[in-house]
């Protein structure tokens, strides 16, 4: 894992993308289309103008090596099956525990970038993490609700972390090689078909009479957001860009008390807090995290 600060402007750009992609289950709630197909028309309506931006940008279609195109095309699977498993879970649970859950790849995506890194964390780090989950536990306590009621709801939307972690980790290494947004146009295409199969599926409503809240969910989750954390996966290690993914609970919580009156307390208020300190700590220079074959016993010892 890189140790050096991370670029400002990736940072930025990771900021930017939660505080777009924190408006997504709003726009769910709002859409009169069913969940699934919120997931379809988020996508088919920004891989046109994404398309246009990245031919803009200089992007020209070429050959890809046959690896590569799997990697774009297993990630549009796990995107399109992230999507549809989050949004009928955001209809299944409370706003919070889906928020929440659906992000489980704060803890999923580190622990990626320490095991193929072969590292395990510094002091520095190791404290951001724990910095990071007791600020999540207090921005939901007060909201967050288990019980049999929502457990199908909550189930979906780990469902949709853990395969949240698995695009991010098919992204990382298609940036590795391209440009952003060329491969997030790519990974788009390849995630419109099965969406579009899993509504039909379940028998969802898919034309719908309002545009207004899918329009909006395209441009600023798929657009702006998926655009913007994309460009900062290339840019970033796992454990900034797991962490930073705290701050889209946080930004649903400020629209949840500007539109709906849901005011914040002092937990939610401390665990903001919590998350921007976990943050400064892993912006921190400091000492490479210890390699695990130094601490393994070696044999004959």
């Amino acid at each position: 894992m890189p140790q050096s600060e991370s670029p400002a402007l990736a940072l930025a750009a990771l900021f930017l993308a939660n505080a777009a992609l924190a408006f997504g289950p709003w726009f769910v709630r709002l859409a009169d289309v069913g969940p699934v197909a919120v997931g379809f028309w988020r996508v088919a309506l920004a891989v046109p103008l994404l398309a246009v931006m990245a031919l803009a940008s200089g992007a020209r279609p070429r050959r890809l090596a046959p690896a590569l195109w799997g990697v774009l095309a297993a990630g549009g699977l796990c995107f399109a099956a992230d999507l549809a498993s989050w949004h009928i879970g955001i209809l299944r649970t409370t706003l919070a525990n889906a928020t929440l859950i659906g992000n489980s790849a704060i803890l999923f995506y580190p622990i990626y970038g320490f095991v193929i890194a072969r590292t395990l964390p510094s002091r520095g780090q190791g404290l951001a993490l724990l910095l990071a989950a007791i600020g999540a536990g207090l921005l939901m306590g007060r909201s967050y609700e288990l019980s049999t009621r929502n457990l199908a709801g909550d189930l979906l939307c780990l469902a949709a972390g853990i395969l949240y972690t698995g695009y991010f980790i098919l992204m990382a290494r298609a940036r590795a090689v391209m440009a952003p947004l060329p491969a997030l146009t790519l990974s788009s295409i390849a995630s419109v078909v099965p969406l579009l199969v899993f509504a039909t599926l379940l028998g969802e409503h898919i034309w719908p009479h309002h545009w207004a809240p899918l329009i909006g969910v395209a441009l600023a989750s798929q657009v702006l957001g998926q655009g913007m954390m994309i460009y900062a996966l290339g840019k970033l290690p796992p454990l900034v860009v797991g962490i930073a993914l705290l701050t889209q609970p946080i930004i649903a919580g400020t629209v949840g008390w500007l539109v709906y009156g849901e005011t914040l307390g002092v937990a939610d208020l401390t665990g903001a807090a919590l998350v921007a300190v976990a943050l400064v700590l892993v912006r921190r220079r400091e000492p490479a995290a210890l390699p695990i074959e130094a601490i393994e016993p070696r044999s004959g010892v």
